[in-house]
């Protein structure tokens, strides 16, 4: 009889022990089946994000694009259209002193707000003063542009070095600010515009900020427009981080760094 008791309680210590370990490995099983799902789950979410941020740099271009092929053809071609014409004028037969002197000088005016037309449009394309000079002079030329519409006040200060052969990375910051700078003026209805930069942890940071409306953060389609988009497109570009505050009626603040 004893013998039987301890060959029953091994059998039943064994069974337990073998249940035990079922259960364990079920347990991790499904757990680690979960973990699994979720990193899925996250990577299917980077995925995604970064399809996003390609669809709204995609879609900027083509924006570009359109704005510019715009301009070429409403502006530009249409003065070259005109000067075509009077060029053509020119060879008419029986033309007096005065109407050639005439024609010359609309030919000669018509030329010059060509020039200017596309003037402006590289200018937009790529700021000379960035090019030349760098990210600090590029953005106090913005700050006066914008400044001078007395629409706005920009106040800039600058606490850091930009390297000018970084230039082709701080265009993306240049962009930013244009974008940020025309969100204030356009939808924040902003009177006052202040952008700070500055070297914390080896890191350039730039804090923005206006007195515009502001928007609710928790509003996704305030966060969602293609400007947003294209600013956050940017950053990641630039391997930064950015982060925005703003209420009703409180303006925005936003803080962004870059390398």
């Amino acid at each position: 009889m004893y013998e039987k008791e301890i060959v029953a309680v091994i059998l039943y210590t064994s069974l337990f022990f073998i249940l035990l370990a079922v259960g364990l490995i079920v347990f991790f099983y499904f757990s680690r089946k979960r973990i699994i799902e979720k990193e899925l789950e996250k990577k299917d979410l980077e995925i995604q994000f970064k399809q996003d941020q390609i669809q709204a740099v995609i879609l900027t271009q083509e924006e570009e694009r359109k704005r510019i092929a715009q301009d070429l053809h409403d502006d530009i071609s249409s003065k070259l259209n005109v000067v075509a014409l009077n060029s053509h004028l020119l060879n008419s037969p029986n033309l007096s002193v005065n109407e050639v002197q005439e024609i010359t000088q609309n030919i000669i005016d018509l030329t010059g707000k060509a020039l200017d037309s596309s003037r402006k449009i590289a200018h937009g394309l790529l700021p000379p003063v960035l090019e030349k000079f760098g990210l600090h002079a590029g953005v106090e030329e913005l700050c006066l542009e914008f400044s001078n519409s007395k629409a706005v006040k920009v106040n800039y200060s600058c606490r850091t070095e930009f390297n000018i052969a970084e230039n082709d990375c701080h265009l993306h910051v240049f962009r930013i600010l244009q974008e940020l700078m025309n969100n204030s003026l356009r939808h924040g209805k902003a009177t006052k515009i202040a952008i700070l930069f500055e070297e914390i942890d080896n890191k350039k940071q730039c804090t923005y900020s206006d007195n515009g409306i502001g928007f609710l953060m928790h509003n996704s389609e305030n966060m969602k427009g293609l400007g947003m988009k294209n600013i956050e497109s940017r950053i990641a570009f630039l391997k930064g981080t950015i982060d925005i505050k703003s209420a009703p009626n409180e303006g925005v603040i936003i803080i962004f760094n870059f390398e």
